[in-house]
């Protein structure tokens, strides 16, 4: 495979592995796997619909203004504005949802999302961690206990890491710490959540 060609195919795996558009499609097939009744499903797929797009507009008012130079926010002063901005959004949706009585689970996973981005945050000084891989791993986690739909988002999650390298937008080691925190988050999910 040629140089254009593969970065062709790592930005597609990046774009496909994107965590706006990855993470809702994931909590509606896994909410669908666990026989969610329909209330559930259409509020957990508003709700994730709705943080992707307001931390998509949020990115591109970012870059628009001249105050990023990508929507990746790969420069460390803007990836700590996105996790600054990405976290409490979570955490906060989570909090409505629960407070609202809607199921726990919902608000667990939007508080996971949180703790994953945290997680980033805190190690920003050491390592860019590698959101795109973590949400595709967690994503991959919340379609337990279908094995082939957990197996196909896992061999995605490989892609979009491998995409985040061939792209240069991480190292080898914020990509494989990225895999093994988002793993983590999605065991978390299915151990508390049941």
């Amino acid at each position: 495979m040629d140089l254009i060609s593969r970065t062709l195919a790592a930005r597609a795996l990046s774009l496909i592995g994107h965590p706006a558009l990855l993470v809702p499609a994931a909590v509606v097939q896994g909410a669908s796997i666990r026989q969610a009744p329909v209330q559930v499903l259409l509020v957990a797929t508003a709700v994730s619909l709705l943080v992707a797009l307001i931390i998509l507009v949020y990115s591109l008012a970012q870059v628009r203004t001249g105050c990023w130079t990508h929507v990746d926010a790969s420069l460390p002063r803007e990836r700590m504005q996105l996790n600054l901005f990405a976290a409490p959004l979570l955490f906060a949706a989570a909090a409505v949802l629960w407070w609202l009585g809607q199921p726990p689970a919902i608000a667990l996973g939007l508080a996971l999302g949180g703790a994953l981005v945290v997680f980033a945050h805190l190690l920003r000084r050491w390592l860019k961690l590698s959101l795109h891989a973590g949400f595709a791993a967690f994503s991959a986690l919340l379609l337990w206990p279908s094995y082939l739909g957990m197996l196909s988002l896992l061999l995605l999650a490989v892609g979009v890491a491998w995409s985040r390298l061939v792209l240069s937008r991480h190292t080898p080691q914020d990509v494989a710490l990225g895999l093994l925190a988002g793993a983590t988050a999605g065991l978390a999910f299915n151990f508390l959540a049941g």
